[in-house]
């Protein structure tokens, strides 16, 4: 980027990125012929400026990042609300009295007559913490209903479920980014930042300049795996016998920290004797990774002075997930690698707000500040706070998928509103969660765009997005950011704490939810006081002070928490606890019939579901649609050519999209990017078996046909 002028800065405002769980700093200034706070023209209204003093990201930006005021302008966004009078029937304009009356009607008629769980609502990880707040709080206290998740059960869940049960805590990176340089070797496992999220690729190159060694888990090549000094190749599904077996040969080689295991764990017999049984040979057979690279590998892990092992999607997805990340939680905790400076597990969060989005209470099991909803005292300091009875704090409700599972079904949720989130594309087997979403009495939609999912409901309301709004998000280091309101919305469209406020007064709770983002602060802080994400002592001010503020922050004189358990683990006895798992099938593996490994994943230029990057020019000239990676010798035995349409067919349904053909795959595996609708949609074909502790949905594999797509043979 070229040198901005002080003028240009002087009308700048200070704000984050709407993307990924970097939440990268950027600063927003008007363009030419517009001013500060002014509302869009027919052009972009702001333009985006490095911000070089923000420590995440330090001024570097995306593709996504740079491109972000495209989502702003009036052609590409929802300017109004949208009705549809009868099932089936087009969506109309209609005015705001008018929608807001249609959904309350539609709420309460259908809690009177069905009970309040046949009402439900489904958030996403990318609203802010305030909105996430607002939202579980509105679903408990004014329709009475346990049925409210959001889509980051689809992300995190898993490394989220055994990050609690290992050391009690769960936040995506238990220390800040900038610790990656300074350790002696980082695992990486089933990620792909160079994609997903490219600034933070510096803090692997760093590492390596520094004189660290990284080590790349990941059935393909990615851009992130050339990076690596080693990559290990395993077939989808193989995460957990790989890690149980680099935990048997640390054990066998004598690489065990036994100190730090006395002093500061418990459980690691169990966890040994499920390890001995992983043998390298045994693990060569299930994962496809070579015995000598096994070795290598927990040689230069074993051996090193200090380490870190950051999962993502890859081993998370899947229905063993929780177990999956266990074991590499084990590993670390065998070598001493946990708990201690520059060393320790982490998870690369996905969403821009994964993290604050599952602390503040959207989640199904959970109250703010990452309360159990089923503990009692949890739910006193809640209901205190909100000023009804305890009592009437509904218990957990189903999980995401099997919220979705169950639409219009009887017993399941019939009236569903559901915010900043497009299941039409992004939930596994999707097409059969759009026939759910179909048979439901009422389908509120609250985006900034006409996704997929939105054109499926009966009202569309259209919400402010990140320039337009404050409000704070949680990052995946677990800090706590401040986006700031840089221009107006248009004229039709409203924040989602008014449209909560709006309906709450109109379903008979005319009170309790404050339209200004800093009110609602102020009470979430109140609510996750004492809780495990306490926010206490964290205000506007003080994020705007300190760059953000690390959550647990209990006192307003308390410095935040940049680096968790180095003293100790938020268990009860204060000590991490192994995890002793063992190695186990996919709900699915290939057969005869579907012969194939599928796995899904991102690509540098798209986001998620797609509903926002798919309507940037620069973005689609970049990754313009779906696409089936092959391997050569795959591609040749199928006979199939580069950039022939190819059928991929699972259980669940069928997908059409160009062949790629690479060397970077594994030959019994084939790759498909999940950004896309229509025949291209990689989840008609994914499985949503669920992992029993976190309810995962397994994503990351399942068993395919692959074929040439033969046209249609019309008549």
């Amino acid at each position: 980027m070229t040198p901005t002028s002080p003028a240009v800065l002087a009308t700048a405002t200070d704000t984050h990125c709407p993307y990924c769980s970097l939440q990268c700093g950027m600063r927003l200034a008007p363009t030419p012929g517009t001013s500060a706070g002014g509302a869009p023209g027919p052009g972009l209204p702001v333009e985006v400026l490095e911000r070089p003093d923000f420590p995440v990201n330090r001024g570097a930006l995306c593709g996504k990042g740079r491109s972000a005021p495209a989502l702003l302008a009036r052609d590409v966004r929802l300017t109004g609300p949208l009705l549809r009078d009868r099932p089936g029937g087009p969506l109309r304009s209609a005015g705001w009295p008018e929608a807001l009356d249609r959904v309350a009607a539609g709420l309460a008629r259908t809690r009177t007559e069905h009970g309040p769980d046949a009402v439900g609502v489904f958030g996403g990880g990318g609203l802010t913490n305030e909105k996430a707040y607002l939202l579980g709080k509105f679903a408990r206290v004014v329709l009475g209903t346990a049925n409210i998740d959001y889509n980051g059960r689809f992300c995190m869940s898993s490394a989220a479920a055994a990050h609690r049960r290992a050391f009690g805590l769960d936040r995506g990176l238990p220390f800040p980014l900038a610790d990656i340089p300074h350790t002696d070797c980082l695992i990486l496992v089933g990620g792909n930042p160079a994609e997903t999220m490219p600034p933070a690729v510096r803090y692997f190159r760093e590492l390596r300049e520094n004189g660290g060694t990284l080590i790349v888990v990941d059935p393909r090549r990615t851009r992130t795996a050339e990076l690596a000094d080693l990559h290990l190749q395993p077939r989808p599904g193989g995460d957990l016998a790989l890690a149980l077996g680099l935990l048997h040969l640390v054990i066998a080689d004598g690489r065990v920290d036994h100190a730090f295991v006395a002093e500061r764990t418990t459980g690691f017999e169990r966890a040994r004797e499920s390890a001995m049984a992983h043998w390298p040979d045994r693990v060569e057979r299930i994962t496809g990774v070579p015995a000598d690279r096994l070795r290598e590998a927990a040689r230069l892990f074993g051996g090193a002075r200090t380490g870190m092992v950051l999962t993502a999607r890859g081993p998370e997805q899947q229905s063993k997930g929780t177990d999956t990340v266990g074991a590499w939680i084990d590993l670390c905790l065998a070598t001493g690698k946990a708990g201690r400076r520059y060393s320790g597990y982490g998870c690369l969060t996905g969403q821009g707000n994964g993290q604050g989005g599952r602390e503040h209470g959207q989640k199904a099991d959970q109250l703010p500040g990452y309360r159990s909803i089923e503990d009692p005292a949890a739910r006193e300091h809640v209901a205190a706070v909100w000023g009804v009875d305890p009592a009437a704090i509904p218990g957990p409700g189903t999980s995401a998928y099997e919220l979705l599972d169950g639409l219009g079904r009887p017993g399941g949720v019939r009236a569903l509103l559901l915010a900043g989130s497009n299941p039409a594309v992004s939930a596994p087997d999707a097409g059969h969660v759009t026939e759910r979403l179909r048979a439901l009495d009422l389908l509120v939609v609250a985006d900034l765009v006409l996704s997929e999912t939105a054109r499926l409901a009966d009202v569309v309301l259209p919400v402010t997005q990140w320039a337009e709004e404050e409000g704070t998000t949680t990052n995946l280091e677990g800090r706590v950011i401040l986006r700031r309101r840089a221009l107006d919305p248009p004229e039709g469209v409203r924040s989602e704490l008014w449209v909560l406020r709006e309906l709450a007064a109109r379903l008979g709770v005319p009170d309790g939810f404050p339209v200004e983002a800093e009110r609602a602060f102020e009470e979430l802080r109140h609510a996750s006081a004492g809780g495990d994400a306490d926010y206490a002592g964290i205000s506007y001010a003080r994020i705007a002070a300190e760059d953000g503020v690390f959550w647990p922050c209990p006192s307003e004189d308390h410095p935040g928490t940049p680096r968790l358990f180095l003293d100790r683990f938020a268990t009860p006895d204060g000590r991490a606890r192994f995890a002793a798992v063992t190695h186990r099938p996919a709900a699915e593996e290939p057969d005869e019939t579907y012969p194939l490994y599928l796995t899904t994943g991102r690509v540098l230029a798209q986001y998620q579901s797609g509903a926002q990057t798919r309507r940037v020019t620069e973005l689609n000239a970049a990754a313009p649609g779906p696409f089936v990676e092959l391997h050569p010798r795959l591609a040749e035995r199928l006979g199939i050519a580069d950039g022939e349409p190819v059928a991929v067919t699972s259980r669940r349904g069928r997908a059409v999209a160009p062949a790629r053909i690479t060397d970077t795959i594994r030959p019994d595996t084939v790759f498909m990017p999940f950004h896309w609708a229509g025949a291209g949609r990689a989840n008609s074909l994914t499985n949503p078996a669920l992992d029993p502790v976190s309810r995962m949905p397994e994503f990351k594999l399942c068993a395919v046909r692959v074929e040439p797509a033969h046209p249609e043979v019309t008549s």
